[in-house]
Order: C-alpha cells, then structure tokens, then sequence
C-alpha cells in the first residue's frame, strides 16, 4: 500500500529523492500556452478575459462585468450559512486576525530614524502595499480557510484595497466563500480563474482592476502563470502539491497519525503523507491500518491515489539522522509526535509550520489555530517563509543628509565611485564637495 524506505539502505537517499520528485506534466507545453494567454490578456483585456474563462472556467457570460460579484451578493452571504458554520468561519479570522496583530507588533515595523556622527538623518519607512489580488480555488472545492489566511495578514498590514478571484462555472460562488470575504472586508470578488484571472489582475482590463502582489494557491495553470507574471506584480510564493511530515516515536497514538496522512492525502493525487520514525514497530502498525482507514475515506479515490504513488514511511538509525532527513526534506507542514517535541525542535531548521507534540494536528493549523496556512512547499521551506504581515508592506530606506554631514560621505562616495570608472557619479559627489 505504502513505500517503506530504511536509511540503512545504500540506496536510501536516490530512492528518497525520487519520491520527492514531482511527476513531469508537459511543464514545456503548459508555460507556452500560459504565456500565450497572459499575452492575449495583456493586449485584448476584458474580451480575451471572457474568451478563456467560457474555455477553461466553462462559464458562459456576455460581459466580463458579470464576473464581479455584486456587493449585495456578497452582504447576504452570511445569512445563508448555518448558525455553527458562520460562527466558526468568525472565530477563524478573529484567531488570524489576532495573531498577525501580534506579529505586526513584534516586527517593529513603525517607521524609526537615528542620526549618525555627521549630523545625518537615516532611518525606514514602512507602508503597506496599496492593492493586492487573492487567488482561491475553485475547482473541486470551495476553500474559505485561503480567503482568511491571505486576507487577514494584508488587511493587519493596513492594505487598503484586496480582491478576490475565484473560479465558477455557474456564476454563482459558495455562499461560505461570500461570507469570509464580506467578514475580512474584501473590497471586490470576481468569478475569474486560471491562468486569466491572473494576467487580469497583473495587468488590469476595462473591468478588472490591476493590483501590485497577487497571493493565494491555485492549480499548474495558476502557479505557473504567477511565476510569468512576476517582476510585473509581486507574488507569495509558487506552491506546489500539499505536503506533511510527521516525525513519530512509539508514544504516538497510530490512529491518530494515520488520520493527519490521510487529512493531508485527501487534497489531491500529487498530496505527500511521510512518516519518519526510529521505531520500526510504530511504521509497521501504520501501514497494517492505512488501507482500512483509506477504505472509509470520503475521497477515497483521491486518497488511494496519494498515498499509493507519494507516501512514505521512513525508519532511521538515530534521531540526528532523523533530524537530516527532514532538513533535507524541508516540509511544508511538519508534526512533532513524539514524547519530546521540544528538544527535538532544536535540531530542526526547515520547516513551513511546526506542530508541536501530538496534540496539535495540521488541521488546526489549516483552520483555527491563528498563523496563515499559506506555506513554503516543494523543499523551499530551506528560504521561503510562512505568509504573513511582511508579506504585505514595503519598506523605503531614509537619507537626509545636512549640509555639513554631507561632506565626509560625498567624498567617500567620490573615491569609489572613479575606482568604479562612474565618474558621472563622482561629478555628483565632488560638486558637494565644492559648496
């Protein structure tokens, strides 16, 4: 049912690897065609927006103003929602919204400002970024968990205006999708998916407002058409299929994990479940349960399909190689289920987002726990960082030199810059120096 790999094997780290490797999809054939369509989009506006999105998104409309949602639309959303759901969809983004608060203050990120020996003036300025476009899938599920957790950190940064696209071949959204953006205060939804909805919000059209970043998941058309698009709008990050690590030991309750593999498996076929434990009993009791357990799954299918081709058990010697094994791997999300969570976090660098000990699921981190869900995938946990407020705010350096102060750094500036063989740029410095 289930790839076991032991590191004592001298061929553990190739077939590692290949487990980690993402299957070819015509990446060639898909980066042309969504160029083609950012491009098309770029000059044709609203009318190749309609074009793709009758084509891919299958929703028939003769206006792209049809594709905003209205206001009133949006207002009646929540009172369509059952009581428990429109409460626990409210306790989501005020735990969000309370810990990107938090982070916002514990960034120091008020503009500051010191005078240095000359008599000058330096310092930063921090702003938030002025309009940012969010991305939710739309396909095969409605996903108002990326509503709250792009939008809430941009909202905490004090960005004025967000929209938001989300694919639809009815026209018509999930009233729960409705209900997370009229609760976090976005200023515009658009039923616009795909590669489309992206080069529209880059590049703006009759209808569709051009933004500065562009956030949130989406499927290859998607992240690929965001990695097009960068230099022209900022983005998040390019994420790839969802992933979770789970280190255990044999204090770990095995229902439980199997729950949290198949929790992750169940978001697509291309989904990541590994497990990585010292004891082989605890990997072996896994994968006795795994195909009762995926017999009941509601994505059965899917679930199947996932653990089937990308699972993992790993058994290793010792816990620093443990520990390698998932700086390597550098998960996206990595559970900590284990007697002694927080010494083993101390040998741990790469990872999205750390649940500690065995009481604290992904999934609460996917909903309620309050940082955002949107994630480094793929091994880029090794540079990239979780979303958050830093993600929406740009920050401008300060120099106010004063007439004196001036000096000593014009004519530094004026020695490198004609060791550099820029002696326009020296000109500049010298003049200063001249009065």
């Amino acid at each position: 049912m289930i790839s076991i790999l032991k590191s004592s094997s001298s061929e553990f780290m190739a077939r590692l690897d290949a487990y980690l490797a993402l299957p070819s999809k015509d990446s060639d054939q898909v980066q042309s065609r969504v160029r083609d369509i950012i491009s098309d989009v770029e000059k044709h506006g609203d009318d190749a927006l309609l074009k793709y999105t009758r084509k891919y998104d299958g929703l028939e409309v003769d206006s792209a103003k049809e594709l905003v949602v209205s206001d009133e639309a949006i207002r009646a959303a929540p009172a369509q929602l059952e009581r428990e759901v429109s409460q626990a969809l409210q306790r989501s983004i005020e735990r969000v919204r309370e810990y990107h608060l938090r982070q916002k203050a514990e960034l120091a990120d008020t503009d500051w400002s010191y005078q240095d020996s000359f008599g000058n003036q330096l310092g930063q300025r921090v702003r938030p970024i002025r309009k940012v476009g969010i991305y939710a899938p739309g396909g095969k599920a409605a996903y108002p968990s990326t509503v709250i957790m792009t939008a809430i950190p941009a909202m905490v940064a004090g960005v004025k205006e967000i929209c938001l696209a989300v694919p639809s071949r009815t026209g018509t959204l999930d009233p729960i999708l409705l209900a997370a953006a009229h609760y976090t205060g976005i200023s515009r939804v658009y039923t616009m998916g795909g590669a489309q909805a992206i080069a529209a919000l880059a590049y703006g059209t009759s209808t569709i407002s051009k933004v500065d970043k562009i956030c949130g998941p989406g499927n290859l058309y998607v992240a690929t058409a965001k990695q097009q698009v960068f230099g022209q709008v900022g983005i998040d990050m390019i994420a790839g299929p969802s992933e979770v690590l789970i280190v255990a030991d044999e204090t770990a309750n095995v229902d439980w994990l199997v729950a949290d593999m198949l929790a992750q498996a169940e978001h697509d076929e291309l989904a990541q479940a590994i497990v990585v434990s010292q004891s082989e009993k605890v990997l072996t009791e896994i994968n006795a349960r795994l195909s009762a357990a995926i017999a009941q799954s509601q994505r059965m299918a899917i679930v199947q399909t996932s653990i089937r081709n990308r699972g993992l058990l790993i058994h290793t010697q010792s816990e620093s190689e443990l520990s390698d094994i998932v700086n390597k791997i550098a998960p996206e999300h990595l559970e900590l289920a284990v007697s002694e969570p927080e010494q083993l976090l101390q040998s741990i660098d790469n990872a999205g987002a750390v649940f500690v000990g065995q009481y604290s699921p992904e999934v609460v981190g996917d909903y309620a726990a309050g940082p955002s869900h949107v994630l480094p995938t793929g091994g880029t946990a090794r540079f990239a960082s979780v979303l958050g407020v830093y993600d929406f705010q740009v920050r401008s350096s300060l120099i106010h030199c004063s007439p004196s102060g001036v000096l000593p750094l014009a004519k530094d500036a004026a020695i490198l810059a004609e060791r550099e063989g820029l002696f326009g740029h020296a000109k500049s410095a010298h003049i200063r120096l001249q009065g």
